[in-house]
């Protein structure tokens, strides 16, 4: 039997072995290269490492003095040289005709491996041909062309808002988020450690809901927010004089918002016309995308909604205005937007064309 064989790792280089070896995605090379060098820092003869990992003792001493050379990344798998791979012309149209014009009668999409078997040819060709033509069946979107007959006015309106805003004046962009859950998880998360993620039950308890109603500066990037119960044409109204209330009395406000029948009832429609500063901008049907808040929306939902617990809407109502301060200190910026209304229309039209009928 081998004289054990100890040299020296540093306690940095020890951590993240130990952090390759609880690793549930390396590569097992990877791990067993790691779990060798561990062994052999603490004594362990080189036939006994090598025993242990199922491997020679040659190759337990190739690891070992590639660690002595790079350390952790003398670990690691080497791009090997050699001539790339050719994919027949005659393979490439096969696949890229079958993945857009058929459909598998196994599924509703195309996977790497049902592609493989109806064009006869390897996984690993399916994949090489997908990355280079930038195609991925697996993945969906969702769209929907308006039909509002008043579609490229509008367009034109509020993209003119955006990139040229009028002088002494305000452009808000308003909106409501409704039906926000107050959700509670039935069990304590596990917290984030080394080699290991984050993670929560998968069910949970609800508390309860709110609305927010928000006002999205494009000039600043802030936001005027204010929360409800309910999301009704009443609590829009106040919502709005609150706007009034907090807004430069010297400046007009143009306020861009959607077609939700709570922004057009007969009270707010009187109201608004006895505000002149105050001017209407409505998005197109089906058109929210024009709508700056939602993009402010979306980071709301990421950064504190979604991995958010709240007991009760107390709380809830409690984190979206400590989020807004937040975003209004540290994280409001000018908004920028880049498209022009032509090139908006021009991309509308397009799809049009290619849609059928």
């Amino acid at each position: 039997m081998d004289a054990p064989d100890v040299f020296t790792v540093t306690a940095h280089d020890v951590a993240t072995l130990e952090i390759w070896v609880r690793s549930t995605s390396l590569p097992q090379g990877q791990i067993t290269r790691a779990k060798i060098i561990l062994a052999l820092s603490e004594g362990v003869p080189v036939t006994d490492v090598a025993a242990a990992q199922r491997v020679s003792r040659k190759t337990v001493h190739k690891w070992k003095t590639r660690f002595i050379e790079s350390g952790p990344e003398g670990l690691l798998d080497q791009i090997r040289p050699g001539r790339p791979s050719v994919i027949d012309a005659e393979i490439v149209n096969r696949v890229l005709t079958l993945t857009t014009s058929c459909i598998p009668h196994e599924s509703t999409h195309w996977s790497v491996s049902l592609m493989a078997k109806y064009a006869g040819v390897t996984t690993w060709q399916v994949r090489q041909i997908w990355n280079a033509a930038d195609l991925k069946p697996h993945r969906l979107r969702t769209f929907k062309i308006s039909n509002d007959p008043q579609f490229a006015e509008k367009v034109v309106d509020i993209v003119d808002l955006y990139m040229d805003p009028p002088d002494n004046a305000l452009v808000l962009c308003v909106d409501e988020k409704t039906q926000i859950q107050a959700l509670d998880r039935t069990q304590p998360g596990l917290p984030l450690a080394s080699g290991r993620i984050g993670s929560r039950t998968h069910d949970y308890k609800r508390n309860g809901t709110a609305a927010l109603f928000a006002a999205f500066n494009i000039l600043t990037g802030e936001v005027i927010g204010r929360v409800e119960k309910r999301s009704r044409s009443k609590e829009f109204l106040s919502f709005l004089k609150q706007v009034d209330r907090q807004t430069p009395k010297d400046k007009e406000l143009h306020i861009v918002l959607d077609n939700l029948s709570a922004h057009k009832t007969k009270e707010i429609t009187e109201w608004v016309a006895n505000q002149p500063r105050i001017h209407f901008h409505f998005t197109p049907t089906s058109a929210s995308w024009l709508n700056a808040v939602e993009g402010w929306f979306a980071q709301l939902e990421r950064r504190a909604l979604y991995r958010g617990i709240f007991t009760g809407v107390a709380e809830l109502k409690a984190e979206l205005q400590r989020f807004i301060r937040v975003h209004n200190r540290d994280l409001a910026k000018p908004f920028k937007w880049t498209k022009s209304a032509d090139t908006i229309l021009a991309s509308v039209q397009r799809a049009k064309n290619v849609l059928p009928n």
